[in-house]
């Protein structure tokens, strides 16, 4: 399933992202939580969208610092009015404090929830030189807290040892959403066609192939960054997401 970040049309209100995602091909959502837009924690008002324009809101992103127990639990209030999917988190900020019961708490919810809880990968920052941004951000750690995944492509760092396939390995039959992107040394969140003329260092077209032998059959989320769907200009966002649709059954829906 082919799903769209509304990060991806952040620049726009939910509801005009609704009605692009419905003259589009893409028939489901994923919903980025942003605390500095009140619509994306409005349950009742996201439920009457998905409802009146017949999207499902399939998968939740939760914000990637500033979380705490109050926080989880209003997202996962969300995801239970929307039936949702899936949730995906970060895994803890150094700048959230108490998350000590993260670890345990999110398994609750997903065995209360009866849905898949990720944790996704980031790209491996550090304050001061020494000090990791996010804890339990190792991939090898971080499928080990609920044993589910997402992977965000733009998130992988070439200058470590983890590469795109040597990912998917690692986190193999956890995954459970991929962000779908491209990057490149110096740029990230770009359309897939579009690294390549910055020359591209994923693989994306092999990686796609391999997701497909491997019976992947759990969402990619569309997730760039506004400018690369040119999201000033709606003509040109349904073609560049037309676009992506078609290189996404291309090389995965209809790869054999």
């Amino acid at each position: 399933m082919l799903l769209l970040s509304t990060s991806s049309l952040k620049w726009y209100w939910l509801h005009k992202i609704f009605t692009l995602v419905k003259k589009s091909k893409y028939d489901w959502i994923d919903l980025c939580i942003d605390e500095k837009n009140f619509d994306t924690l409005d349950e009742n008002y996201l439920k009457w969208l998905s409802d009146a324009f017949e999207v499902p809101v399939l998968s939740i992103t939760a914000q990637d610092k500033w979380l705490n127990q109050e926080k989880v639990d209003k997202i996962a209030k969300i995801a239970k009015t929307l039936n949702s999917q899936i949730i995906n988190f970060y895994p803890p900020h150094i700048t959230d404090k108490n998350m000590d019961f993260f670890s345990k708490y999110l398994l609750k919810l997903k065995k209360d929830l009866r849905i898949k809880i990720t944790l996704q990968n980031v790209e491996q920052k550090f304050l001061l030189f020494i000090i990791p941004e996010y804890r339990n951000s190792n991939l090898i750690d971080l499928k080990k807290i609920t044993w589910d995944t997402a992977l965000n492509l733009s998130s992988i760092d070439k200058s470590s040892w983890v590469d795109l396939i040597k990912a998917q390995a690692i986190l193999w039959n956890t995954l459970s959403n991929i962000y779908f992107n491209d990057r490149t040394w110096i740029k990230d969140l770009l359309l897939p066609w579009c690294a390549w003329w910055w020359v591209s260092y994923l693989p994306l077209e092999s990686f796609l192939m391999r997701l497909k032998i491997s019976w992947y059959n759990w969402f990619f989320s569309l997730k760039v960054k506004p400018t690369e769907l040119w999201a000033w200009n709606d003509e040109k966002v349904l073609y560049n997401l037309e676009y992506i649709k078609n290189y996404y059954n291309k090389h995965f829906i209809n790869y054999k």
